[in-house]
């Protein structure tokens, strides 16, 4: 099923409706071909009553316009020492790429405004340097996002913040997605970059448990390219700071936005704040959803063909290992007590969730 069927978006319409998604878009991401069809997916969000607010990054165009005017930038991340040749084309940057959203979301009949609201005050002296034009975030304008997104309006937030005597600072993109989401209370916080997404020693990370993230972090950080170290801090700060669900998706994919929030497999990187699967009795309207699950592995004879009236007779004998709600594996245990004997039957574990120990979980349940 495409992630953009009609009936896998509906499943999903009542837990996301009126709640924030915080879209954190990496500058090279924005001038990329396949940016319009992003903006097409923040349209199908926006259509759905999901508060959507747009945070991008600028650090690709700072380097080209860097190469461009023959100057070497101070820093390009947002996080090192700005001079002020460096936050001059940071603000050159952040301007054309925030006008270029807004033309984008304007074609697709979407209000939208650039805003003010990150209050930074200057990163100061770390470790005996001084960071100069580099900002921190110290708040943000919760009060002005809330009445825009109230109003339908989808607030553009570039990596800039100011003072209260009007000067401006470079802020790092990443950390003001994090302080947004946090002073939002989004219910996902989305990094769209370059990438497939968060890759440790050359492997992709699908789902992690924000703990186990935690001690990946402390124990190899240098395990993660530089560009996706941030990302990876980031996405632990923000579930520790109440954010439920952070992904990490390849914003030059297809539909690929649409297929991470609106399917259990996704496309990137998922972190969780808390265990989100769960192992359950099935229920009647589970009978669908266990034939779809084991149609490959009857066609290929690995199972016997149960058709629907044969597993609703015996619905108590299945379960169902759900992750978010949604049906990703099964097993069955049918008992016989004459023979004081259990067989464990229907185990299926779906091929998107393979190798994640998900198998291994269902067959302890069933001995237990």
């Amino acid at each position: 099923m495409k992630p953009t069927d009609l009936r896998g978006i509906l499943q999903y319409i009542p837990q996301f409706r009126d709640r924030t998604f915080i879209l954190a878009v990496d500058g090279a991401i924005v001038t990329d071909e396949n940016f319009a069809t992003l903006l097409l997916d923040v349209a199908v969000l926006r259509s759905l009553n999901i508060r959507v607010v747009l945070v991008h990054g600028a650090s690709a165009q700072i380097r080209a316009l860097a190469e461009e005017k023959n100057v070497t930038p101070s820093d390009l991340a947002g996080s090192g020492v700005t001079d002020a040749d460096t936050l001059k084309l940071a603000l050159t940057a952040a301007n054309r790429l925030t006008h270029e959203i807004l033309e984008g979301l304007s074609a697709n009949d979407l209000r939208a405004a650039s805003t003010n609201v990150i209050i930074a005050h200057p990163m100061g002296i770390i470790q005996g340097v001084d960071h100069l034009f580099t900002g921190k975030v110290e708040r943000v304008d919760t009060e002005l996002l809330q009445t825009l997104l109230t109003q339908g309006i989808i607030p553009v937030i570039p990596p800039l913040g100011f003072d209260g005597d009007g000067r401006t600072y470079r802020v790092n993109s990443d950390g003001v997605a994090l302080a947004v989401a946090e002073a939002l209370k989004a219910i996902k916080l989305i990094f769209i970059t370059s990438g497939d997404g968060l890759i440790h020693n050359g492997r992709l990370i699908r789902q992690m448990l924000v703990v186990e993230l935690e001690k990946l972090l402390q124990q190899n950080g240098a395990g993660f390219a530089p560009e996706l170290l941030s990302k990876a801090q980031h996405a632990a700060a923000a579930c520790k700071a109440g954010i439920p669900r952070v992904h990490v998706i390849n914003g030059r994919v297809d539909e690929g936005l649409l297929a991470e929030v609106f399917s259990n497999d996704g496309i990137g990187t998922l972190i969780y704040a808390n265990e989100y699967q769960q192992i359950r009795p099935a229920r009647k309207k589970d009978v669908r959803a266990i034939q779809l699950l084991t149609k490959a592995s009857v066609e290929s004879d690995e199972l016997i063909k149960r058709s629907r009236a044969a597993i609703e007779k015996n619905l108590g004998d299945y379960f169902i290992f759900e992750i978010d709600k949604n049906p990703v594996a099964c097993v069955a245990l049918h008992v016989y007590p004459e023979q004081k004997k259990g067989e464990l039957a229907c185990l299926y574990v779906s091929a998107s969730h393979e190798n994640q120990g998900i198998g291994r979980k269902l067959i302890q349940f069933v001995e237990n």
